[in-house]
């Protein structure tokens, strides 16, 4: 095997219009960093009404 660094670099936040991504902490003996995802709303919730009757 070769000798793999210990630490791993430290990646900048992604952002787009929508979505956030950030590097998670680095976990002593994980065998990867893991991504935070965060995702903005982008559709309107609206409050269902009955329609009137005809």
């Amino acid at each position: 095997m070769s000798a793999a660094p210990k630490t791993r670099p430290k990646v900048p936040e992604g952002t787009a219009r929508f979505v956030t991504t950030r590097q998670k902490e680095i976990k002593e003996g994980a065998f990867f960093v893991g991504y935070e995802t965060t995702w903005e709303a982008f559709q309107k919730e609206v409050p269902y009404s009955t329609p009137k009757k005809p």
